[in-house]
């Protein structure tokens, strides 16, 4: 049934909606990733000296140049890691527009609801991303000690996190903030089991990037399936 939802998600794809989630998630996205390669740069030549002395080796003039080099590479290896948890935050702020348009073509029938503030949603949007880069973060120290299981872990945590957030996102949206809370709870394992697939594809580049939109939908399908009591508002 997870698979349904999936495939009925992935039918939605080609949806004008979702194309302009997308667009602007990656596009804030990149904008943001810009923004801080520009602030690291400028601080590292703002605060690093043109030259230094070191011992028995003299002066050297070009070391501001190779550490505001090597700053940038950083930037673009942590990049990598950044890019889906920092879209997947931008697309939870427009969440409200890929789950009308699936509601609108597969649940025409459901009353129409209040939308989510969009103080509030920036601020879910920025709770989520915190907690799935400092997830991450804490999570590395797992991937260097059980190497052969880094994968399984990857999958295990974010699918835990994405399930939770966007399910609870999707479903507060009818039964509110403490229901919607509940509802994860009795159906805990079956929602990190369809998280955990929608976590796989993050680790394949590009299509990483349409996982969230992909991952929004889905729980739209999945949280009408599974939450009938009081879930059509």
């Amino acid at each position: 049934m997870i698979l349904t939802d999936f495939l009925k998600a992935l039918g939605q794809i080609g949806d004008p909606r979702f194309r302009r989630v997308l667009f602007l998630g990656i596009g804030l996205t990149l904008a943001l990733l810009f923004g801080a390669y520009t602030l690291v740069f400028g601080g590292v030549q703002l605060f690093f000296p043109e030259t230094i002395t070191l011992p028995l080796i003299g002066e050297i003039s070009w070391a501001d140049t190779l550490v505001s080099w090597a700053s940038v590479l950083l930037m673009m290896v942590l990049s990598v890691f950044l890019m889906v948890p920092v879209a997947s935050a931008f697309i939870g702020i427009f969440l409200e527009t890929v789950v009308d348009a699936v509601e609108d073509r597969h649940y025409p029938h459901l009353p129409e609801v209040t939308p989510i503030p969009i103080g509030s949603a920036i601020r879910d949007s920025l709770n989520f991303l915190g907690i799935l880069i400092a997830a991450n973060i804490v999570a590395l120290v797992l991937y260097v000690i059980l190497a052969p299981l880094a994968p399984f872990i990857f999958w295990g945590l974010n699918g835990f996190l994405l399930g939770r957030e966007y399910f609870q996102m999707v479903a507060m949206r009818r039964i509110g903030r403490p229901a919607a809370k509940a509802a994860w709870r009795r159906n805990l394992i079956r929602i990190w089991f369809a998280g955990s697939l929608m976590a796989v594809p993050l680790t394949v580049p590009l299509l990483n990037l349409v996982v969230p939109i992909l991952g929004v939908a889905t729980f739209t399908h999945l949280y009408h399936r599974i939450a009938p009591q009081g879930s059509s508002g």
